[in-house]
């Protein structure tokens, strides 16, 4: 049996830049990611301004390659190369030049806890301040109104957790890479929290540029960062009025979103005669049929569908 890589083997330095208190951003692909919120919100990230390399993650003891081939480029028959997936800390900056690192790639098939003691190592090493993690999920809200985050962190980041909200109640769902990062953050005394963005959950297999939105703000706001969200929030009005035109046709679609617009105002009213909303378990439930539809990513790493078949996008 081949030992688990340690720690120092994982990174793969490029360059060691002296930074100014950063802030590091998470968003690791294959997990929960319902309108492509988090990757959305991390392309906009590398798009707003320029980034540099600072290290790398070695594929063959993080990734299944079964799971995540590489694409072969091929010209008149002759193979050009191979591209690789691959886990990369950037660093980057917000419009005001404040520093900003970026972890992303594929989430790691292997060595959770190497890779957890690993960005450890990395954030102590480069004086992070804060890390914050990105992720969307599934939840009973109507397109028609603004996307509300909530948040998710260790015992020590209690106060960040407060300034965000959270889903109230117990929550057992399968874990993905962030909380193993979180609790391993928190041990060492770095602040981190998770920001999730509740994606109605009839639109979760499209892109939904609302959620993007939703997420940079919230990391603006918590992280005190200058971001540009402007180009996001114009793509967020551009697929709202799509989906209300593909609602509009649906008189089934219509009932739904104005029972999920009355149950929101009404919570947010709070009257006294509340509709019923869903239940921790019920929340619960949605998230892992959601990820029973995502190949390789369902509870147990399954490939069992559901026996319905996955909802389409509206």
């Amino acid at each position: 049996m081949t030992p688990e890589p340690t720690p120092a083997e994982l990174i793969h330095w490029h360059q060691r830049p002296t930074l100014d208190q950063p802030v590091l951003v998470v968003a690791l692909e294959g997990w929960v990611d319902a309108g492509l919120g988090a990757e959305g919100a991390i392309q906009a990230l590398l798009r707003a301004a320029p980034s540099q390399l600072l290290a790398s993650f070695p594929g063959d003891p993080l990734l299944d390659w079964r799971a995540r081939r590489p694409t072969v480029r091929l010209l008149d028959g002759l193979v050009q190369g191979l591209s690789w997936p691959t886990i990369e800390l950037r660093a980057t900056h917000d419009a005001a030049g404040r520093d900003v690192l970026i972890l992303h790639g594929p989430e790691p098939d292997f060595a959770w806890q190497p890779f957890a003691a690993s960005i450890v190592q990395l954030a102590q090493e480069l004086g992070v301040e804060l890390t914050v993690g990105l992720g969307a999920f599934p939840a009973p809200a109507p397109h028609t109104r603004p996307i509300r985050l909530a948040a998710t962190a260790p015992p020590a980041s209690a106060e960040l957790v407060r300034q965000v909200g959270t889903v109230p109640g117990l929550l057992e769902v399968p874990a993905g890479i962030w909380h193993v990062l979180e609790l391993a953050l928190g041990d060492a005394g770095i602040p981190a929290v998770g920001l999730w963005a509740r994606v109605p959950h009839y639109v979760a297999g499209m892109a939904f540029p609302a959620a993007s939105a939703a997420l940079l703000d919230g990391l603006a706001q918590l992280a005190q960062l200058d971001l540009d969200t402007t180009e996001l929030h114009a793509a967020a009005d551009v697929a709202v009025q799509r989906v209300d035109e593909l609602i509009a046709k649906s008189p089934e679609h219509t009932a739904m979103v104005r029972t999920l617009e009355r149950n929101l105002d009404a919570l947010e009213g709070n009257p006294l005669d509340l509709p019923r909303v869903p239940t921790g378990d019920e929340l619960a439930e949605e998230l892992e049929r959601y990820l029973r539809q995502l190949p390789g990513t369902g509870p147990g790493e399954s490939d069992d569908q559901d026996p319905e078949g996955p909802s389409p996008p509206l």
